[in-house]
């Protein structure tokens, strides 16, 4: 039987934050839990580094930037995630209609015809091919050259656009500010990919979703990924038919996963998660991860949630940065022991040290224009 401590264990140790488990690298850490959220480009960061081993600022920018193995785009729900690299491709061709039909009303309300957005989308290609990487101000300003008002969602709607029909892509950093690059420079398409249909990415995606998420269900797959419940449905049958799966009711591991505790751990495994982290999003409902008394103070409302403090998967606090991130502020839901607050302290020490400035120089990992590449 499944009970809610051992799916709580099951799933922080398949997330990477428990029984001492921490990946050795930026790229190892996404690749293991497939997806951060990443609509807070700086929560990102860190929910990068509560899973991975001495894991620094600099060492997430330089696989962002450097490696380009982890890239961030609108893809599960249309919501900024950062993947791995080598999935972007694929990962935009499953999301990117729908969630280009789903913003059909939005560009409705703002002017924006199929004309308008095409336009737009040639407009942008020429502009990094000339002058890229650019901020978003920076393509705004193109834009509004071009005839579209600069204030108001109108160039964001273009630059996202541009993004979800494989034009342009979120690149290195000017200092905290994005910048877009052309996806085709920055992520060259490989030659061999396999040969791709609607219902094979969507098996796949569930399989890397269980494999950073079990237990779930379907219905926690549905609601992560934003796909139809059809699709989702089909996906996961898909596994079971392969045998892919071991299913307990309605909740399934990977097969040769073992559905049992570790055991109680005589050091809790205490880690401070970001705002918006996935371990607390990625399933339908929350019992396991938060106590029913204080999902409010995790969930603060208005699509808000909190960073948390979590020992073995249960959440016991939310924490706050203060001071431009030179202090951090805990609000534990009960009182904590001496063990337990000395191992905050502990992460709150390495969060602080994680934000402080690296100094990267300004330009650092750009992106090569088209007329660059041509003339080397």
């Amino acid at each position: 039987m499944l009970t809610q401590q051992l799916i709580r264990g099951m799933r922080a140790h398949a997330q990477a934050l428990t029984d001492g488990v921490r990946e050795t690298s930026a790229e190892a850490v996404v690749r293991r839990v497939f997806a951060i959220q990443a609509q807070d480009a700086a929560a990102a960061d860190l929910g990068i580094r509560v899973r991975g081993q001495d894991i620094s600022a600099e060492d997430v920018r330089a696989a962002y930037e450097d490696d380009r193995s982890i890239v961030r785009g609108w893809f599960m729900r249309g919501t900024l995630h950062t993947v791995p690299g080598s999935d972007a491709r694929r990962l935009l061709r499953l999301f990117a209609p729908r969630i280009l039909a789903a913003t059909g009303h939005r560009y409705h309300r703002l002017g924006l015809d199929g004309g308008t957005r095409e336009r737009a989308d040639r407009l942008l290609r020429r502009v990094l091919a000339a002058h890229g990487p650019l901020t978003r101000a920076e393509l705004t300003e193109h834009l509004a050259a071009a005839g579209v008002r600069p204030e108001g969602q109108a160039p964001f709607h273009l630059i996202r656009h541009a993004a979800l029909t494989g034009v342009l892509c979120h690149g290195p950093r000017r200092g905290d500010e994005a910048m877009y690059v052309l996806l085709d420079d920055w992520l060259p398409a490989t030659a061999g990919d396999p040969a791709w249909d609607e219902d094979t990415a969507a098996a796949e995606l569930a399989r890397r979703y269980l494999h950073a998420h079990a237990p779930a269900g379907v219905d926690d797959f549905a609601v992560w990924s934003g796909l139809p419940v059809t699709l989702a449905r089909r996906a996961w049958k898909t596994l079971a038919r392969t045998g892919s799966i071991t299913e307990y009711g309605t909740l399934s591991v990977p097969a040769g996963w073992k559905a049992e505790s570790p055991g109680i751990p005589t050091t809790p495994d205490v880690r401070l998660l970001p705002a918006y982290d996935d371990y607390l999003v990625g399933h339908r409902t929350r019992e396991s991860s938060v106590p029913a008394a204080h999902l409010g103070r995790v969930w603060s409302g208005g699509g808000v949630i909190r960073p948390t403090v979590i020992a073995d998967g249960l959440a016991i606090a939310t924490w706050t940065r203060r001071d431009a991130g030179r202090r951090v502020q805990v609000d534990a839901f009960e009182p904590l022991s001496p063990q337990v607050q000395a191992l905050i302290d502990r992460e709150v020490s390495a969060v602080t040290r994680f934000v402080r400035p690296t100094g990267r120089p300004r330009g650092a990992g750009q992106a090569p224009s088209r007329r660059a590449e041509s003339s080397s």
